[in-house]
């Protein structure tokens, strides 16, 4: 199978495991596949044309952020050449097929990544993404691919495609893997700065919207997605539908307009320089072709992405993501090279729209259609990338997550609660509605005491001791906003609720909730049952 264009030996990958095991880190032990248009020190970078080759002299940001994470690299894997396609045929070391079927094709372009992972040769895989190369594949494949927000996470050291859109991705075989490959990216290969109000996590009913019509799609893939709308709904979604029709007139613009030219800014004159070189006939077609487009013109067509782009966002107003089939089918090998053009332009039509409307993008594996494994993409808003990641994991079934990577570089603040706002509490909404995240349950010093409030709904009051009083250790619930949305938080707080400073069990301080002292001296002790649930229970509120 021609997944690999370089592999290091098998010896120095088993010593770096071993060494990466006893050393520890949240990648500990992992094996990762680079996708050879991504720089690793030791290894050639060639984009899939050996005659583009050369040898980095350090990692891309990307891969040193999960190697310090505890990661190894096994190798560097095939691609769509110069990472331009979606269907993993386009390159000189030969057509990387499907995992189960090796008449299908595998998707691309981050075709051998993805192939690495889904037979499980490495734990994680880098991909890149400009038009949907890190998602398509991982529908193809069965796995998890996540696209974060344009530009968040560096590119530095990766061979451009489309400078603008182009973004690293990861594969792996669950979401919680993927999850903490991405966290580890993020913090050691940070690249956009996060605003101070994103969401840092999905509504607990969220509002998915659907496409209105799905061209491509045959009556068996189309139940399919049918299927995971109905799951989704299951799962507490409401779903609402939009029109497509603008986000898939822009998906056309990213090959058949001028926008296009950006690839033969990135590679175009390497092409023109080495007409002997071993470029795939159709990948030369495309980048040769995008020398002609003039200036005017990709000024003009990033103009009508601009207007498209608002207009699509306009009809998912209200809507916390869009779901959408992430292929619309599983061509076979020949199948393209038949139509190798046509074919990978159906491929793109619920991706090539993403990354010029500044979404992000997690691809989860969702059953079968027929024979051929179904996957779909849950799109949010630029940065509401922990959003997406909850509302996958609706449909893949995890559960309740605490963790998100966006939290490894989002700004983000804690706040402990003790009473209505606990999680299944009549005030959770106050939080959630913010987009924050619960972070799970807190023990406070035993410096403090609860009473019950006559409020509705009722409410604890929780003070701190005199250092000469008794106290006692109160349980709560940390929760993580962002900045703003806890200054929005306070500014709705209504007395005699104070936010200020908590001690825990283990010395720390954090925000949480407190209460004028008289308001508290004016109700009924019940620290003895040490949480407001517990107190509930006993019968006490």
């Amino acid at each position: 199978m021609s997944v690999w264009i370089s592999r290091r030996p098998q010896a120095d990958v088993e010593a770096d495991l071993a060494a990466s095991r006893a050393a520890g880190g949240p990648l500990a032990g992992l094996r990762l596949a680079v996708k050879d248009n991504v720089d690793a020190a030791g290894l050639k970078t060639t984009a899939a044309c050996p005659e583009f080759a050369y040898s980095p002299e350090r990692d891309a940001a990307v891969v040193a952020a999960l190697r310090a994470a505890g990661a190894v690299v096994v190798g560097k894997t095939n691609l769509d050449q110069f990472a331009t396609g979606l269907v993993g045929t386009r390159s000189p070391h030969g057509a990387v097929p499907d995992s189960r079927r090796p008449e299908f094709i595998s998707g691309g372009s981050s075709s051998g990544s993805a192939v690495a992972v889904a037979t499980g040769e490495v734990d994680i895989a880098i991909g890149t993404d400009t038009a949907g190369s890190g998602r398509v594949p991982a529908a193809l494949q069965g796995i998890v691919g996540i696209k974060p927000t344009v530009g968040v996470i560096s590119t530095d050291g990766v061979v451009p495609a489309c400078e603008s859109y182009d973004c690293v991705t990861i594969f792996a075989s669950n979401l919680d893997v993927a999850d903490r490959a991405m966290a580890a990216m993020a913090s050691g290969a940070a690249g956009r700065t996060w605003p101070s109000d994103a969401r840092l996590a999905a509504p607990p009913q969220p509002v998915v919207a659907i496409p209105d019509e799905l061209p491509e799609l045959d009556a068996t893939w189309h139940a399919a997605f049918d299927t995971t709308v109905a799951r989704l709904k299951a799962a507490g979604a409401q779903i609402i539908t939009v029109p497509i029709a603008p986000f898939l007139a822009a998906a056309k613009l990213l090959y058949d307009g001028a926008l296009v030219s950006e690839r033969y800014a990135a590679t175009g004159e390497f092409i023109d320089g080495q007409p002997d070189a071993a470029v795939d006939p159709v990948v030369k077609g495309i980048i040769a072709a995008a020398r002609e487009h003039p200036a005017h013109r990709l000024v003009s067509d990033r103009r009508e992405v601009a207007r498209l782009r608002d207009e699509a966002m306009t009809h998912l107003a209200g809507a916390d993501a869009l779901l959408v089939p992430t292929a619309p089918m599983h061509p076979r090998l020949a199948d393209v090279a038949a139509d190798p053009v046509g074919v990978n332009s159906r491929m793109g039509t619920y991706t090539n729209f993403c990354n010029l409307f500044d979404l992000c993008g997690v691809a989860v594996p969702a059953g079968m259609a027929a024979a051929a494994q179904f996957g779909v993409t849950v799109l949010a808003r630029a940065f509401e990338d922990a959003v997406a990641l909850d509302i996958a994991a609706l449909i893949t079934g995890d559960e309740s997550r605490q963790q998100a990577w966006p939290l490894a570089v989002a700004p983000n603040t804690e706040l402990v609660v003790f009473g209505a706002h606990l999680l299944g509490g009549p005030l959770t909404h106050q939080l959630t509605d913010l987009g924050a995240r619960w972070a799970g349950e807190v023990v406070t010093a035993p410096r403090y005491r609860m009473t019950a409030m006559d409020t509705v709904p009722p409410k604890p009051a929780i003070g701190r001791v005199p250092d000469d009083a008794d106290g006692t250790a109160l349980t709560g619930q940390r929760w993580l906003l962002s900045p703003a949305a806890l200054g929005r938080f306070l500014a709705q707080l209504p007395a005699p609720m104070q936010l200020g400073k908590v001690e825990l069990a283990d010395g720390t301080w954090v925000t949480g909730f407190g209460c004028d002292g008289a308001a508290a001296d004016a109700g009924r002790d019940i620290s003895a049952y040490g949480s407001w649930p517990a107190a509930i229970a006993a019968g006490q509120v």
